[in-house]
């Protein structure tokens, strides 16, 4: 009834409230904090296109009464006429949003880790127009006639057509062909933009979201991570090979505007592979290209994204050249969590290292100074350390070593799906004198050959990704919904019931997620509602392990029978 919905609508704004008492500011707390007579909260339907807040209640003589009858009988038109939604919305961001030049003096030293005492430090702290011109990309919006619009939020100086723009990224300038503002989903044309705004920019190339784009070199924005990876892949091509180029163009649009998407080409079939978060994920972006970018396509049925890992560690095994003149000597063991944990989080970055940047990071997390100090990459959460003692010609041959390093961490030796959480040794190094007989096709399978062998004789695993998933139905088919997940190795998390409605908590295997909405439909009759959410990886269970590469390699073209170490040993 209406007083048992005003119920639940309190506890949910006592739930917002928590978070922000745990996590706000001291001194922002008390005007963080939200409730219905400050009037910074609205109970609204958006595919209704209807909202209610204090002011609008206040204003239009509602009820909540009102409100519940109007969404027990469906008369929804009336509530549109008196509240509707963009009215009470675009009320509330006037009222209770700060303004740029008073949230700009907390929100910069937060998310710039520049001196912000410096001169580009004040003038975003005091979103200065005339100061230097520092914004950050936000979005991606792909426009036919105009190409790639960088949807920029400005923190100083101004943007106007013709101006030199530093990408960080590509240290390189560009120049602005045009700027603009959105009105909903159209962009119009402007003069300029400046501080404090968000405006649209046109012949910034090859931008991406979290780009720092500025009128000089400056200390860049920190990288916007995305916390959910792709976990389930379609082949993709065009019905007619004449829109090949148009599908290609297309693809690589939305993968700037949705982060969360990858498209890759398959070298050895030819094939375009997209990734996403799931099965919803890449329906939509079917429905994108067929529908508004009107280009036809035929995908493949879904395939889980799957990961390689080592269950312990290796004794040191030797590679040699085809040529017989060189030899690697290499031992792998599992990346220590906490390791990886602080790659994922950003703490220690991906790539090369420069200098002795991070070892004392890594030695805090418990890795031998030695180790620390001999890292040569950091890759995909996969580490390649050189604890080599005056090996003569080395530095000539670490560029090729590396490039054998990432292609076995991009195909692993099990099921050639991508390795997680492995490092890799070199422990002793023989090379010829002579730099003919130590080019890349001696090099590199010398590299590559015995990290395989390793690997295979720790013990080579695969992860598989999870979701986080939870159900609200009434409470008559809770039983029905928790048989159904567990009979999908579902992990119950919790199950909490309020009233006749029961939320179910649990985890499921991405790989059992396909058909479950129509699965859930039919145990709830249809009053289920779901939610999802990405949970990382974990072992597979072993009774599923050989299954899974034997099908994993038979999709691939490969024999069903992984190899041994002996297949990579001279």
């Amino acid at each position: 009834n209406a007083e048992q919905m005003q119920q639940k609508l309190v506890k949910v704004i006592m739930g917002v409230n928590k978070i922000i008492e745990g996590n706000a500011p001291p001194e922002f707390k008390k005007d963080w904090v939200i409730g219905v007579d400050k009037g910074n909260v609205a109970f609204g339907s958006a595919i209704n296109k209807w909202a209610v807040s204090f002011e609008s209640m206040k204003k239009n003589n509602i009820k909540f009464s009102d409100v519940y009858e109007t969404c027990k009988n469906g008369t929804h038109a009336d509530l549109v006429a008196k509240s509707p939604l963009d009215e009470v919305l675009l009320g509330m961001v006037i009222r209770h949003l700060p303004n740029p030049v008073v949230a700009q003096k907390y929100r910069i030293p937060v998310l710039w880790k520049g001196d912000i005492n410096s001169q580009e430090g004040k003038d975003m702290s005091t979103c200065s127009s005339t100061g230097a011109t520092i914004g950050i990309c936000f979005g991606i919006v792909y426009d036919e006639h105009a190409g790639e619009v960088a949807v920029v939020r400005l923190f100083s100086g101004e943007v106007k057509k013709g101006d030199m723009i530093y990408v960080a990224s590509k240290k390189n300038y560009y120049k602005v062909q045009q700027v603009g503002v959105f009105m909903g989903p159209d962009r119009v044309q402007a003069e300029r933009i400046s501080a404090g705004n968000i405006g649209a920019v046109v012949g910034l190339k090859d931008v991406y979201i979290g780009e720092t784009v500025s009128s000089k070199e400056v200390e860049p924005f920190e990288e916007i991570k995305h916390y959910s990876e792709p976990v389930v892949t379609k082949s993709i091509e065009a019905k007619e090979s004449k829109n090949l180029a148009k599908l290609v163009e297309v693809l690589r649009g939305l993968s700037k505007e949705d982060p969360t998407l990858r498209v890759e080409l398959n070298q050895e079939t030819g094939e375009h592979l997209i990734s996403g978060m799931g099965e919803l994920h890449l329906e939509i972006i079917e429905y994108k290209i067929r529908n508004e970018k009107k280009v036809e396509i035929e995908t493949s049925a879904p395939i889980v994204v799957y990961r390689e890992n080592i269950t312990g560690s290796s004794p040191i095994v030797e590679g040699k050249s085809p040529n017989r003149h060189n030899k690697f000597k290499v031992r792998v063991e599992p990346l220590d969590e906490k390791i990886v944990q602080a790659i994922i989080d950003g703490a220690i970055p991906e790539g090369r290292p420069k200098g002795k940047e991070n070892v004392q990071k890594l030695v805090d997390l418990g890795m031998e100074r030695d180790e620390a100090k001999g890292i040569w990459d950091i890759y995909k959460r996969n580490m390649f350390v050189d604890v080599t003692k005056g090996v003569q010609y080395l530095n000539e041959i670490q560029e090729l070593a590396l490039e054998a390093f990432e292609e076995a961490m991009d195909k692993g030796p099990l099921a050639k799906e991508k390795v997680n959480g492995v490092k890799v040794i070199l422990e002793d190094v023989t090379l010829h004198e002579d730099n003919v007989h130590r080019g890349p096709a001696q090099v590199i399978p010398a590299v590559k050959r015995p990290i395989y062998a390793a690997m295979l004789v720790a013990g080579v695993t695969l992860l598989e990704p999870k979701q986080k998933v939870l159900i609200q139905c009434p409470q008559e088919y809770g039983g029905d919904v928790i048989n159904m997940t567990n009979g999908r190795r579902g992990q119950l998390l919790n199950m909490e019931q309020e009233g006749e409605t029961v939320t179910i908590n649990t985890v499921l295997p991405v790989s059992e997620m396909f058909g479950f909405s129509n699965a859930l439909r039919g145990v709830t009759q249809g009053r289920a509602i779901w939610y999802q959410e990405y949970y990382g990886y974990e072992k597979l269970p072993k009774e599923l392990l050989n299954k899974i590469v034997s099908d994993v390699r038979k999709r691939k073209g490969d024999k069903p029978e992984p190899p041994t170490p002996q297949d990579f040993l001279d």
